[in-house]
């Protein structure tokens, strides 16, 4: 058991040393990862966002809105306009003689909204609103995707062991160690990527809208274009009808392929069946029209439908570059975020803050590892080498259980493993200690090593068990740096207590039992 242990842990310990030997940036000869290291040692970036809530309780008003609208029309229902008061209030004006109608239609559509009228010339004014615990589950949904969705962009981006959390009701911490291209990486996350294909209204004059005449159901959008050999902006104003018919919601998936003709990449897409249907719907209603795809209030393109089209695919060109394309896909694939995103706090952590806290993390390491090998050698002697050699391979145990777990070095992570060297040696401290007095009773050596590890374990695992519950209780419920600490002292509790209580009695065993020594150096 003790050999194939051992082994294990030189397995996956060699990635990390030839890769510090060689100074190279990844193994190419084995199969496993070298250790991750965290942002305070190897620099990155780290990002508080705060997720706009209330445009998410906004946007579920909208969404209402637009559903009164339409029953309204399905049910015939004579109305004089339905219409957004304020943020979180819709007014609905109907004439007095379809109020029954209508408050049917709210008791079997919306029971959840709070309703008030008043009656005047006629018409009856209904103002309706969402309850306040609706609005506070909007609001926690909304963070609570919006992490998600942040989670799976940074993990299709490819950032080695990331930390993303929940702070507060709206706040989202992330520290993604090792970032080089900073600008990108905050592109990627607060991007909102909320894509929706609207029909271009052909019917008004978008020069009359850009004066100031936009008319009802309709809205100015722009598509920026860059000239590739100029670098000048360039953008062309469409008039967008409102209502989206289909939104990326209905998306399977994204991917990035090359134009053969032109050679430049675009991002194409599939929808779900749902989504083909109403997209197969939309072309076949709308040929010779005009189809924008517009993502985050920007249009990518604006192609006339020259037919219907089936089978759940759509294409999005733009004159990207491939990593912009890359980005897109990712970004689409993952989902837009149910509100956008605030950058709050922003800070980027130099590598060289990084090397300077590992050299001095190991240096304190190795000053603190030699002295107590120098006592557990004078003061025990020949049974202390068997000590010092058990804390040696506690420390490569340490170092394996974090490459081959996947678990993250941090410095209080190295201050744990500092921890870790002191308390390695308890254990054998205490076994040493009631050998010495087994011996001093007339026992032999190896009656007295029996004995010493029979009445010493239970007391090291009463005292190493607490200290591991409370290094799990840290682990479970702390953050950032406590975590860091935590896991490399529950690593090196479990390991000291294997190479204290079987690996050090694995020797003792060689020399008493197979070699057959006669006298015992402690």
């Amino acid at each position: 058991m003790v050999p194939v242990v051992l082994i294990a842990a030189l397995i996956y310990i060699y990635p990390t040393i030839h890769m510090v030997v060689n100074n190279a940036k990844e193994p190419t000869i084995w199969p496993y990862k070298q250790i991750n290291l965290g942002l305070d040692l190897q620099g990155g970036m780290h990002l508080v966002l705060e997720v706009q809530t209330e445009i998410a309780v906004e946007g579920h008003i909208e969404r209402i809105t637009q559903d009164l609208r339409s029953l309204l029309r399905k049910n015939r229902i004579k109305n004089m306009g339905v219409a957004r008061e304020q943020k979180d209030k819709i007014r609905v004006t109907v004439s007095s003689e379809e109020v029954d109608a209508f408050n049917e239609l709210l008791d079997k559509e919306f029971r959840d909204l709070t309703v008030s009228s008043t009656s005047e010339s006629g018409v009856t004014v209904f103002e309706l609103s969402i309850l306040k615990r609706e609005a506070d589950y909007i609001k926690k949904m909304a963070a609570e995707q919006a992490l998600e969705t942040i989670r799976n962009r940074i993990d299709e981006f490819g950032v080695s062991e990331p930390d993303i959390r929940l702070q507060g009701e709206n706040r989202i911490l992330i520290q993604l160690p090792g970032i080089s291209d900073t600008k990108r990486a905050k592109k990627l996350i607060g991007r909102t990527a909320l894509l929706e294909f609207r029909l271009v209204d052909d019917v008004h004059d978008v020069n009359a809208a850009l004066k100031g005449n936009v008319p009802p159901g309709s809205e100015i959008l722009y598509q920026i274009n860059e000239d590739p050999d100029t670098g000048r902006i360039r953008k062309t104003p469409y008039l967008i009808r409102k209502r989206t018919p289909l939104t990326g919601a209905d998306l399977t998936d994204a991917r990035v392929q090359i134009n053969s003709q032109y050679n430049e990449p675009y991002v194409s897409m599939d929808f779900s069946r749902k989504g083909g249907r109403i997209f197969e719907r939309i072309t076949g209603e709308n040929v010779n029209k005009q189809l924008a795809i517009v993502l985050d209030n920007t249009i990518y393109s604006a192609p006339n439908i020259k037919q219907k089209i089936s089978g759940g695919k759509a294409i999005i060109e733009g004159n990207f570059t491939t990593e912009e394309a890359r980005d897109l896909a990712i970004v689409l694939r993952a989902g837009a975020l149910p509100a956008p995103v605030n950058i709050i706090e922003e800070r980027t952590v130099g590598p060289s803050l990084g090397h300077d806290s590992i050299s001095k993390g190991l240096l304190s390491m190795f000053i603190g590892g030699i002295f107590v090998l120098l006592f557990m050698f004078i003061y025990y002697r020949g049974a202390g080498l068997v000590a010092d050699l058990a804390l040696i391979l506690n420390i490569v145990l340490i170092a394996g259980g974090l490459a081959g777990f996947g678990a993250t070095l941090t410095l209080p992570g190295i201050a744990g493993i500092i921890l870790t060297i002191g308390m390695a040696v308890d254990a054998n401290v205490l076994i040493f200690e009631r050998i010495r007095e087994e011996m001093a009773i007339g026992k032999t050596p190896r009656a007295a090593v029996n004995a010493g590890y029979d009445r010493a374990s239970l007391t090291i695992l009463d005292a190493n068990v607490t200290t591991l519950i409370a290094a799990l209780v840290l682990f479970q419920f702390g953050t950032g740096p406590v975590k860091g600490f935590a896991v490399t002292l529950t690593l090196g509790i479990l390991s000291s207590l294997f190479t204290a209580l079987i690996l050090s009695r694995v020797i003792f065993d060689y020399f008493l039992v197979v070699r057959k020594v006669r006298t015992l150096s402690i």
